[in-house]
């Protein structure tokens, strides 16, 4: 089986009605990317909910998949006409049929968080057997190691963990920062998330890991505070969440916010302030990890 793609560029302005379009036309899928991606032209954009209008790309790059029998280029010509807009110059090319497992899995190599801290896929051999090795397979909950706030988070635990602390892992998506606080010497980790599907993948994670790491909807009451609490999630939603973060970090244990972009710092700190210490720490790809002390 194969199928046919049609790419071509757009001003962002259109890429909307364009893409809705095709999609109601039979295109299989679309896919919108920067046009400018690999140039000095580059623009990397950052949105979050309740942040207002999504930033769009100057120049956009559509590329819809269609059928092997159909016919992208009328049904790119049918789109522009509904959105009402000229047709743009545009490049059919064919998709063959491959091993789709071995192609995703080629793009998740093992992440090295730090000296002693890696994130290995299961398909893949361990780089340092006597590292601190946490085993993860990419799937639909958040958190693979790959992405910078979830190393942040990562690497702020490995320092803040010296052996015996209880950890609430809140947003905790694919699991990995609970898995990984009992891997690195915490007595016990519990991770919450308002996705059923998040909390299936975490606790399969733990099994993998062979850990005692636990997960529940967020709906359902964490009877005692925390030692350490950690939240890799977004500003705003961390913003909202102050009240509740405060009261699961017990008097004197810490705590460790990500998610946050560089310029959101002071206003996500305005929310904690009257109950933490706060501090902006380690910076990567433009992200930040704050974390403090509970008064």
């Amino acid at each position: 089986m194969s199928w046919l793609s049609v790419s071509f560029e757009m001003a962002a302005s259109d890429v909307e009605a364009v893409t809705d379009a095709l999609l109601a036309g039979g295109a299989l899928s679309v896919d919108v990317t920067d046009a400018d991606a690999g140039s000095a032209g580059e623009q990397a954009v950052f949105a979050e909910p309740g942040a207002g209008p999504l930033p769009v790309w100057r120049r956009s790059l559509v590329s819809a998949l269609v059928a092997g029998d159909a016919d992208p280029a009328a049904l790119l010509a049918g789109a522009c006409a509904q959105a009402g807009l000229e047709l743009p110059p545009h490049h059919v090319r064919r998709v063959a049929e491959q091993d789709w497992v071995r192609a995703a899995r080629s793009q998740f190599a093992p992440v090295r968080i730090s000296p002693r801290l890696w994130i290995v896929p299961s398909w893949a051999p361990a780089p340092d057997p006597r590292a601190v090795n946490i085993l993860l397979d990419p799937g639909l909950a958040f958190g693979t190691g790959s992405h910078a706030t979830t190393r942040l988070a990562l690497r702020w635990l490995e320092r803040a963990i010296r052996g015996g602390e209880s950890v609430i892992d809140y947003g905790c998506g694919s699991g990995i920062l609970a898995i990984a606080a009992m891997k690195l010497g915490a007595a016990a980790a519990v991770g919450v998330d308002i996705d059923e599907q998040a909390l299936l993948a975490a606790r399969r994670n733990a099994v993998q890991n062979q850990v005692d790491a636990i997960f529940h909807a967020a709906a359902e009451a964490i009877r005692q505070p925390a030692q350490i609490v950690v939240a890799n999630i977004l500003a705003h939603p961390l913003i909202v969440l102050a009240p509740l973060l405060a009261q699961l970090t017990a008097p004197g244990g810490r705590l460790a916010l990500a998610g946050l972009l560089a310029a959101q710092v002071g206003e996500v700190s305005a929310a904690y302030r009257e109950r933490f210490d706060l501090s902006a720490g380690e910076e990567d790809e433009g992200w930040v990890l704050l974390g403090g002390v509970r008064r």
